[in-house]
């Protein structure tokens, strides 16, 4: 049997040349950072007649604003040419620009260091979009999320080991020398290995190239507003780094002001966050059944905002003096470092998805682009981050863990407006939930429904759980065409709403219902997309499959499009279905369900027709109800 661990990919060289290499610049990146910082605060008494504190802010100001002035061209670059040489090239790159840096440390140059960490930025800027732009390119739909957690684990263990890295280098007599000699090592570590990075052939080979930096940045926010939903995931993912931004900076005054810490509790803290992080990240394949999920993007918003606010709930009223293994074993400071590692693991299930989300709905041609602007929205909101910081906290006066509880509050605001914009967020969740809950879903054969074009699936109609068992297996976005009395139900109908789902209606009692369904069928068939209807036009009563009607014929009629048959099996008994009465009505008969859901060989429109289709169906479903 195949292995499905996300962790075969790092044995894979379609893959872990390119984690290696980018492994290797994060982790280059925030050692040189880090380091820089920490030389100049305790070797230097100023450096071009700055304060400590000015310096401190010039230096986030020179990594950062490199994203807001080449992210457009960045972006062109890496659609334009061949990815692997692009990531090459920037890999050179690094290594002359660290061989510079190295040289600056060594000496204690912290003037010409300034120049190399600005330059560090542009090599970053340019490196990001082809960093996830190429990962589609080279990983299978079904690796996606598996691939993109792997990146950002990666990614968030560098950052962390970076830090320390710096922090322990620093403290050595040869501080210097060491901090130095591994810059220079691990530019050469990313360049090998970016050398063995397969191929990957250019989305946009006839694209030309415009190097005005400030009109592309323009330029590129354009592009991301293209797809509406893709927009507001590059605003989700922004937001993200907004709050982690938030976190980390308060990081060192929270540890020393509210639990009295040294500075092993400040490492502790940014250790906790980042490992939690990397856990959810990791988790995120296995949640989502090696597939983009959705679904599970509404559970991380959730989790970091419920725990954001158990973390202010929980600061100890009298702190006293604490270190790292009082954090740890102690009962209050405990529930501090579990709010901080929940907030950093739901934030993993957050941000994955979203990647992966953009990744796979932007056309591969303008792929780098949106990854670049996702870059500069990055930016911005880190900036805006340390700014909306600096008002609380200074100006307005509220406390650190008041800070926190704003931060958790403002997140479920904006998670709510994202997901009322986005309904498809708040319907995989929901039948996320129910698909790991009350039902275990087994698939069969689903690979048949095409990955592409347009596709009709008839399914028999068991129960109200239909459309969302079938939504929740298949890859596919579905749009459902349904009886339109369901709208009028409960929550249900609501919820069939926000799903887009399809009304109709006989045609003697609801005639503009009854023709307006076939004309959204007819369009989103033409859009490209796949529809699914459940031809019985009702719920069984007695569990078998009753007579298809003649509706499918006439979509086809209209539209020629394959036809996918498909099975349920195991929801006749359960709540929403009729057994033992109406739906809703009458005690479950089953609990735990185990169901079935098959698809058979796609038919041609020719040679498919209700009778043929009911005959498929009937097959597909044999005796089990």
């Amino acid at each position: 049997m195949e292995d499905q661990s996300q962790f075969r990919l790092l044995s894979e060289r379609r893959f872990l040349p390119f984690f290696l290499t980018q492994f290797a610049g994060a982790l280059n990146d925030n050692l040189f950072k880090q380091a820089l910082l920490l030389l100049v605060t305790f070797s230097a008494t100023s450096v071009l007649g700055m304060s400590l504190d000015m310096l401190s802010n010039l230096a986030g100001l020179l990594f950062i604003l490199p994203f807001f002035l080449f992210s457009g061209i960045a972006g062109q670059v890496a659609d334009r040419y061949e990815k692997g040489k692009v990531i090459r090239w920037i890999k050179l790159a690094e290594v002359l620009i660290m061989g510079l840096a190295a040289v600056g440390v060594w000496h204690g140059w912290y003037g010409a260091l300034l120049l190399m960490l600005f330059l560090t930025g542009v090599q970053s800027a340019f490196f990001g979009p082809v960093k996830y732009a190429i990962l589609p390119q080279v990983l299978k739909d079904k690796e996606l999320v598996g691939g993109n957690a792997l990146v950002e684990m990666g990614t968030f263990i560098a950052i962390l080991l970076g830090t320390l890295l710096a922090g322990v280098l620093t403290k050595l007599d040869s501080g210097q020398q060491l901090v130095a000699i591994g810059l220079g090592l691990l530019a050469i570590v990313g360049l090998v290995s970016a050398l063995m990075i397969p191929k990957a052939s250019p989305a946009a080979p006839d694209l030309k190239v415009s190097l005005h930096p400030l009109r592309e940045t323009w330029r590129l926010m354009a592009i991301a507003k293209e797809n509406h939903n893709v927009l507001l995931s590059v605003m989700a993912i922004s937001w993200f780094w907004f709050l982690g931004a938030a976190y980390l900076a308060q990081f060192p005054k929270f540890a020393q002001t509210h639990l009295m810490g040294d500075e092993t509790v400040v490492t502790l803290l940014l250790a906790i966050f980042t490992v939690g992080i990397a856990a959810g990240s990791m988790a995120c394949e296995r949640l989502s059944g090696h597939r983009v999920e959705l679904g599970i993007v509404p559970i991380g918003s959730l989790g970091i905002s419920l725990f954001g606010i158990d973390l202010y709930m929980n600061m100890p009223d009298q702190p006293i003096p604490s270190d790292w293994w009082m954090i740890l074993t102690d009962g209050y400071y405990r529930q501090v470092a579990i709010d901080l590692l929940a907030i950093g693991f739901f934030g993993g299930l957050f941000i994955v998805p979203l990647y992966a989300f953009v990744q796979q709905q932007t056309v591969p041609d303008k792929r780098a682009r949106v990854i670049a602007a996702l870059n500069v929205f990055n930016a911005l909101f880190m900036v805006v981050s340390a700014l909306m910081g600096i008002l609380m906290l200074v100006v307005i006066g509220i406390s650190i863990p008041e800070f926190f509880l704003v931060l958790a509050i403002m997140n479920l605001v904006v998670a709510a407006f994202v997901y009322q914009q986005v309904p498809e967020f708040a319907l995989r969740f929901v039948i996320w939930v129910l698909s790991h809950t009350i039902y275990r879903v087994h698939h069969h054969n689903l690979e048949r429904i095409p990955e592409d074009g347009p596709a009709l699936l008839v399914c028999n109609h068991v129960s109200y759980m239909d459309a969302l068992v079938i939504a929740g297996a298949v890859r596919r976005p579905v749009r459902f065409v349904m009886d339109y009395q369901i709208f009028s139900t409960p929550v249900i109908g609501s919820f069939f709403k926000l799903a887009k789902t399809i009304p109709i209606g006989p045609k003697a009692k609801v005639p503009d219902i009854y023709d307006a369904a076939f004309d959204r069928i007819d369009e989103e068939l033409a859009a490209g997309n796949v529809v699914c209807i459940f031809p019985e036009g009702r719920l069984t009563r007695d569990g078998e499959i009753d007579t298809f009607r003649p509706g499918v014929d006439i979509i086809l009629e209209r539209r020629p499009v394959p036809v996918v048959p498909m099975a349920l099996q195991g929801l006749w008994g359960s709540f929403f279905s009729n057994c033992g009465g109406p739906a809703f009505r009458h005690l479950p008969k089953r609990f735990w369900s185990k169901i079935h859901l098959k698809a058979g060989e796609p038919v041609a429109p020719e040679q498919a027709s209700a009778p043929v289709l009911e005959e498929k169906v009937r097959d597909l479903r044999g005796d089990a109800r």
